[in-house]
């Protein structure tokens, strides 16, 4: 089953503890991607960069990406941030974000990709997310992130897209901020009444927990000495969530659960490197040797 990706491309500059990373290639869209494009089904990429995004361009490319919904604008600047992180890797600062050719992004679905089944909505304005939906026809699965940005500052707007999804992916602040409420079982018990009968909890370090109409599952994060760069570990995870369900397309209790740790398991190699540089050298073999691992870890038979 395919999977479409809308979300951003974003040039990074990171400082963490480690050191320092300039201009590497980031965003909601990237990670989503190049996570899902380890399970060997089509995936199409929508999203604005600048023209001097042409040399980045074999990175998606080189996995088999669509890259038609790609929209380059000629003479303009692909978007970029800036963020240092503290010493204990779980908070950061924004130093500067450049909007540049995003500022105008209309997210236009090719004709090629509206009746993709499997869709995964990054982390950008729940107006253009609507927009995007609009014009698919009958996912199978709608999967959607945000973030404290668009909970704080667009509440009313969030809330009519996530009429609209079935799986929402989001961490434990955004999900106390979304709902209200300090306990996450509370919490995910409003946040489902939203309307995503499926949301998924992410607690970095401590992992991730799974909500459905029919159970509850936690899963642990994978063990790691040290945490190179955690930038876009979240968005990773979407694609490897998406990226299982899409291949095994089958919505299971155990398949969802499955799909947690799948997406546990990409994010794991990419907090080792900083950007996209470990997840984009993974092969197939390295993702299932970790998984392997992940299932030992959390006691679900392989």
């Amino acid at each position: 089953m395919s999977i479409l990706v809308v979300g951003s491309l974003v040039f990074d500059t990171l400082h963490t503890p480690h050191g320092t990373a300039d201009n590497i290639l980031g965003g909601s869209a990237t990670y989503i991607t190049l996570a899902a494009s380890h399970f060997e089904k089509p995936v199409r990429l929508v999203g604005i960069v600048g023209s001097d995004f042409n040399q980045h361009l074999p990175v998606f490319t080189s996995r088999k990406i669509d890259t038609e919904g790609l929209q380059i604008v000629e003479g303009g600047k692909t978007f970029r941030w800036g963020g240092k992180y503290h010493d204990d890797m779980n908070t950061r600062d924004s130093l500067y974000t450049e909007l540049n050719v995003f500022a105008e992004f209309n997210p236009v679905i090719p004709s090629s990709y509206q009746e993709t089944e499997f869709i995964c909505l990054g982390n950008i304005d729940p107006i253009l997310q609507r927009r995007v939906l609009e014009q698919v026809k009958k996912p199978k699965l709608i999967v959607c992130d945000t973030m404290d940005f668009w909970i704080s500052g667009m509440l009313s707007e969030l809330k009519d897209t996530l009429k609209l999804v079935d799986v929402l992916i989001i961490n434990d602040s955004e999900a106390r901020a979304l709902s209200g409420e300090r306990n996450l079982i509370s919490a995910a018990k409003k946040i489902r009444a939203m309307g995503p009968k499926i949301l998924v909890i992410k607690k970095g370090e401590h992992g991730a927990l799974l909500f459905t109409d029919s159970s509850f599952f936690s899963a642990a994060a994978f063990p790691l000495e040290s945490i190179f760069d955690p930038t876009g570990a979240g968005d990773t995870f979407a694609g490897g969530f998406v990226g299982y369900l899409s291949q095994c397309n089958d919505l299971s209790e155990m398949n969802l659960r499955k799909a947690v740790i799948y997406g546990s398991t990409l994010a794991s190699f990419t907090v080792e490197k900083f950007g996209i540089e470990r997840l984009a050298e993974l092969t197939k073999k390295d993702v299932e040797a970790r998984y392997n691992d992940f299932l030992r870890i959390s006691h679900i038979a392989p």
